[in-house]
């Protein structure tokens, strides 16, 4: 649940902190005190959009802290330790910081996370419910998404959409081998001369390259050879050739040496020349012999290069590209010939997925058959202590043509709000303030199997009044029983209902207006649900009517408390 929410320099407050408690907790105020301003905060701390225009005038930036006990709920252990996120404490801490200079960081037990990341694990921690929110039940897939959890059927539906997108890959893979085949037909006559031409090439990789190298060398065989001869002259002719010179310096070498005999490492590098220039002399003298002056050779090299060149000028740019394109018309062609045994193939996969969603889909419509009738009785209960007392509820089911992502049948709410009225679609029937109580039906309903800790409503009592702020009030606090409720209202009879009560007030600090709140007991207490039945909170008369909703409150929530176990009377009379 949420402990704390720390706000500074969000709007027009400059540094708040609202202590929340189990149960139900209301906010109330005077209009502009900075109640939904707390409920933005709230929202950018859960993820919700962040904008520089949201810090307090004179600040340069805006943080929202808000502490979280989680030592019931060990999943969200898990899913801050597979986000890398220190999750040892029983308390989860997110922070949410914005800037003058239009920058927003996010972080959770200390560690920077992104927004997205932040409002995963909020999702986990707050359902925050808008006036707006109330719209989503007007919402086909909303209502289908609520009726599937009532039903448990979450696992289900999204079999049913894991089996329906098998399909609907099968079938693509089908549509796609058809209209490649179908192509390859067409062009089955130019695919076979591609292939033809390309093969009877007998092309090899790299074979430019090699033909380019050898064209070299016979279109300047003589000179190759006249250089080779030049060269091996040069090192042992007979005439100041290099080996004949080298014998000199060997001479000379001798006599420095028996003058200095430490110079006998010379020996050793007058050696590896002479040999190396040797080597040399017999290298040229074979490569001479291995130029050959070949015409008919040389001929045949340029024609295979231009060969090489039409069929790069029409496939290339490279030879690789030529090869590939080989192979590519190649498979067209092979999938002419085959493609009736992978359609086959793929026909037999694509009749295992229709059957597989045809099952999957017929459970699901199972569960959502039974939960409707469920739903529909669970809410007609609940729709006369909300101030609907002729209020009928039906989660219609209907059938589609052809099974889609989401089942076999559409989800549609309706509603009969008063006697003799037939039932028709919600979004038809419902004003604005029916529909936030339809809204707040269905979370009391859900309650128990959402597993989300911290319920916030932000003026759900718009439209309503009376007794069924009552009858709201005390809808809202049975709902706190399976979970924290948080609620922004401007009707006593639902704050009477509260186990919590804080006010928000607006006031000015050094010329600047601010909000504050303030936790109230007793008489506090007393003069605020005065001055909200809108009476003098100082009038006795207004106190009187103030102290008889409390005392109704308490009456009521004495008598709706469960009786104690045996063990607990025991410890009670110790």
């Amino acid at each position: 649940m949420l402990t704390e929410l720390r706000i500074r320099n969000f709007a027009i407050i400059e540094s708040l902190s609202l202590p929340l408690a189990r149960g139900f907790n209301v906010l109330s105020g005077e209009t502009g005190a900075g109640k939904s301003i707390i409920v933005g905060a709230l929202g950018l701390l859960l993820g919700e959009r962040a904008s520089a225009d949201l810090i307090r005038t004179g600040a340069d930036r805006a943080t929202v802290e808000g502490v979280f006990d989680v030592a019931d709920r060990p999943e969200i252990a898990v899913l801050l330790d597979e986000r890398g996120i220190d999750a040892e404490e029983s308390f989860v801490v997110l922070k949410r910081e914005i800037v003058a200079a239009g920058r927003a960081r996010a972080w959770v037990n200390g560690t920077t996370v992104s927004a997205a990341i932040l409002a995963e694990v909020g999702r986990l921690l707050v359902n925050l419910h808008g006036q707006h929110e109330a719209q989503t039940l007007l919402d086909p897939d909303a209502q289908r998404r609520i009726l599937d959890a009532f039903a448990g059927a979450t696992d289900s539906a999204s079999a049913v959409r894991d089996a329906y997108d098998t399909l609907a890959h099968a079938r693509r893979d089908i549509a796609s081998l058809q209209r490649r085949r179908a192509d390859a037909e067409k062009r089955a006559d130019y695919l076979r001369h591609v292939v033809n031409e390309i093969e009877t090439a007998k092309l090899t990789d790299g074979e430019d390259v090699r033909l380019e190298d050898e064209a070299r060398r016979l279109e300047n065989a003589e000179e190759l050879r006249e250089l080779s001869t030049g060269i091996v002259e040069c090192i042992e002719g007979e005439e100041e050739s290099a080996l004949q010179r080298l014998a000199s310096v060997e001479r000379l070498l001798a006599t420095i040496q028996r003058v200095d005999p430490t110079l006998a490492r010379l020996q050793e590098l007058y050696d590896t020349a002479y040999y190396s220039l040797e080597a040399l002399a017999r290298e040229m003298t074979e490569y001479e012999a291995s130029v050959e002056l070949d015409p008919e050779r040389l001929e045949e090299v340029r024609r295979r290069r231009d060969l090489l060149f039409r069929l790069t000028k029409k496939y290339g740019p490279t030879l690789g590209d030529v090869l590939e394109a080989n192979r590519a018309a190649r498979a067209e062609l092979d999938l002419v010939d085959s493609a009736d045994f992978d359609l086959r193939a793929l026909e037999e996969r694509e009749r295992s997925a229709a059957q597989a969603l045809q099952d999957r889909s017929a459970a699901l419509s199972a569960l959502r058959a039974q939960a409707s009738e469920r739903l529909g009785r669970a809410v007609d209960e609940v729709l006369p202590d909300l101030g609907i007392p002729d209020g009928r509820f039906h989660a219609a089911l209907m059938p589609l043509r052809e099974i889609g992502p989401d089942g076999a049948e559409a989800v549609e709410f309706r509603v009969s709000l008063n006697v003799g009225h037939e039932e028709r679609p919600l979004a038809r029937v419902a004003s604005g303030g029916e529909l936030s109580r339809v809204m707040l039906a269905l979370k009391t309903i859900l309650a128990r199997l959402d597993r989300v800790p911290t319920l916030v409503f932000d003026e759900v009592d718009a439209g309503i009044g009376g007794r069924v702020g009552l009858q709201v009030g005390e809808t809202m606090r049975r709902v706190a029983s399976y979970h924290q409720v948080f609620a922004i209202t401007h009707l006593p009879q639902i704050a009477a209902r509260a186990h919590h009560h804080i006010l928000v007030s607006k006031g000015a600090r050094g010329g600047v207006t601010t909000a504050d709140v303030a936790v109230l007991e007793g008489d506090p207490r007393t003069a605020e649900i005065a001055r909200m039945l809108g009476g003098d909170p100082e009038s006795e008369v207004s106190r009187a009517h103030a102290r008889e909703l409390l005392d109704t409150a308490a009456a009521l929530a004495a008598d709706s408390a469960p009786a104690p176990t045996v063990r607990g009377a025991r410890r009670a009379r110790k």
